[in-house]
């Protein structure tokens, strides 16, 4: 790590870091404001720091992040649901059905479509329980869900 990378980052570092990372304002889904200050942020830069740097308030910093992590949490979402969508395999588990049952029906479907899924049965439960929220409580899946593993083995879980 140079000294470079030690150094706490200034507004001048920044646009370097923004530059570095491939940010493009008419690309994505964040202005060039809300991908400073989540740059500011990460780098753990408290919100009346970057207000200061910026020349506004901290008041302000703080809409702008929530805005930016709002924006963020819905470029995600819809990353889901696209990846969802072109999955070759997709199982859909209905209500009431025991979430220890799930790997296997996702393991069959993978097999027909040729798919390997990149999970053992206790990760994949995992991470069904975790994607699908409240929709799974214990052992119990209480609301339809759709798992969709992509051609790289990658799961998504969606609750139609």
């Amino acid at each position: 790590m140079s000294d470079r990378d030690d150094a706490p980052v200034t507004e001048e570092t920044v646009e370097e870091l923004l530059d570095r990372v491939g940010f493009d304002p008419e690309e994505g889904v964040l202005t060039r404001r809300q991908a400073e200050v989540l740059a500011l942020r990460q780098q753990g830069i408290p919100q009346s720091t970057i207000a200061e740097m910026l020349g506004t308030s901290r008041a302000n910093v703080s809409s702008v992040e929530a805005s930016a992590r709002t924006n963020v949490e819905k470029a995600q979402e819809t990353v889901a649901f696209a990846e969802a969508l072109k999955a070759p395999v997709q199982v859909e588990v209905e209500p009431g059905t025991d979430l220890y049952d799930v790997p296997q029906m996702v393991y069959d479907a993978c097999d027909e479509a040729s798919v390997k899924v990149n999970h053992t049965a206790p990760d994949l439960m995992k991470v069904i329980s975790d994607e699908a929220g409240d929709a799974v409580g214990g052992r119990d899946v209480s609301e339809a869900l759709l798992v969709g593993v992509t051609a790289e083995g990658s799961v998504r879980v969606r609750r139609p």
